[in-house]
């Protein structure tokens, strides 16, 4: 029973170790929610309708970051939806040139 007990504790504290790691990774990334059609080009106020349209022509969901325009792909996008064209914080794991979305704030 002791072993079982100490085993437990074990892998409880493995499986904290493992998810500090995972938060720790996080980025936040300031920029706009746009479209993969429009890209860059999308960043800015007042573009939520053609972002719509894109979107249901097949785009994919992208962040345009705001220090250096890079269009992140989302590989999360119901985690986006909602704020088509906003100027959004986003929290999430970058890898390459994709976003796995985590939070959102408006800015």
């Amino acid at each position: 029973m002791k072993k079982l007990v100490l085993m437990l504790a074990v892998l409880s504290m493995l499986f904290f170790v493992v998810s500090m790691v995972w938060a720790a990774d996080a980025t936040t990334v300031n920029g706009y929610v746009s479209d993969s059609m429009c890209g860059a080009k999308g960043a800015k106020d007042g573009h939520t309708d053609c972002m719509n349209k894109c979107i249901t022509k097949g785009a994919k969901y992208v962040i345009v970051t705001d220090t250096d325009h890079k269009v992140l792909t989302v590989s999360n996008p119901d985690a986006l939806k909602g704020h088509e064209g906003h100027h959004v914080a986003v929290t999430g794991h970058v890898e390459g040139d994709s976003i796995h979305v985590d939070s959102t704030k408006m800015m």
